[in-house]
């Protein structure tokens, strides 16, 4: 018991955030939001409190550095039906190479299906289709500078569509991790995700003809002209988390974590969750994100995971993730994960 209190006064020090002046929510100032969806179930499951934990193929989202911890290679694939109609997928694969350090790729996508073109004369759709999606494809690595601290980055390239209209940007993610001897094998976490440059969209829908003056005599009225479009941030976020295992035995163990978030376009929040595991093939999860965000949607999360560990030849161990989000009026999420570690 006294483990365990001084297990949440540790987890505790992450909430003064949440007290932080709060100021403008600068909400829908950001592009390629979609960067700030949570990915894996198993993190999802955990209320998004990931930053310290990052110990699978996802740590390449969470935090990069939890990648170097890895002894062996890892793929991942995740998939969630989005808000809104649209789809939300995720895949990473993290390979170790020993003293040199941990090397991964991975890929985001969100996508929605075609949707029809109307116009005020033509309100039920003109006979043309037009495609929206965005994409994120990074490369990481991750090492170990000592047996408890850890350093990585994942260098990203950064897309947005919508019918003939494009945006790209690079981005950089970078992270640390620090093991220690402390309560339960506290273990810090700090991630800077996004950083980078801007996003404006350019493409030949923002193309039309004009004249210069019609008071002169012989305008052209087919000059082509350009619709001069913004400049869009990246949403720059900065966790910093901690996690403990405050009971552990041979057939069983618990784990409980918490982040706190400073995004560039909302206010400061608190992400806290837990695991129990058992023999490390049932793990049961449960979590609440955004704490102490005003005008938050919805919070708790729940999950469940599955794993091959000890049935299966070879070394490879097959684990499946399930997550549910509550999203309070919006629709509510399942998060599925499928991974393998060889």
């Amino acid at each position: 018991m006294r483990t365990l209190f001084l297990s949440l006064a540790a987890l505790a020090l992450v909430l003064p955030c949440t007290l932080l002046g709060q100021g403008t929510s600068k909400s829908g100032t950001v592009a390629a939001t979609f960067l700030e969806i949570p990915v894996g179930a198993s993190a999802v499951a955990m209320g998004s409190a990931f930053v310290s934990v990052a110990n699978d193929a996802t740590s390449l989202y969470w935090n990069p550095a939890g990648s170097a911890w890895l002894t062996q290679s890892e793929v991942l694939a995740m998939h969630t039906n989005w808000i809104a109609g649209t789809r939300f997928d995720y895949a990473s694969f993290v390979l170790p190479l020993e003293e040199f350090g941990t090397i991964g790729v991975n890929v985001t996508n969100l996508s929605m299906d075609d949707q029809k073109v109307t116009t005020v004369l033509m309100p039920e759709g003109d006979g043309e289709y037009f495609s929206a999606g965005d994409l994120a494809v990074g490369l990481s690595y991750a090492h170990r500078l000592t047996d408890r601290f850890t350093i990585g980055f994942n260098a990203k390239y950064i897309q947005e569509t919508i019918w003939h209209e494009s945006a790209n940007a690079f981005a950089l993610d970078i992270g640390t991790i620090f093991r220690t001897d402390l309560i339960g094998g506290l273990t810090i976490g700090a991630s800077l995700s996004n950083f980078g440059t801007t996003m404006k969209m350019s493409g030949r829908d923002a193309r039309q003809f004009g004249m210069l003056d019609a008071t002169k005599p012989g305008t052209n009225s087919q000059i082509p002209e350009d619709i001069e479009m913004d400049s869009w941030d990246l949403p720059l976020l900065f966790q910093i988390g901690v996690s403990t295992t405050p009971l552990k035995t041979d057939n069983y163990r618990l784990t409980i974590s918490a982040d706190a978030l400073h995004p560039n376009d909302d206010y400061e929040s608190v992400n806290v969750g837990g695991e129990f595991a058992f023999e490390d093939v049932l793990f049961l999860r449960g979590g609440f994100n955004s704490l102490g965000l005003p005008d938050r949607e919805g919070g708790l999360s729940l999950g469940f995971g599955i794993s091959s560990a000890g049935f299966l030849s070879g070394g490879t161990i097959v684990k499946f993730d399930y997550a549910y989000r509550d999203m309070g009026r919006l629709s509510n999420i399942n998060v599925f994960s499928l991974s393998a570690r060889f």
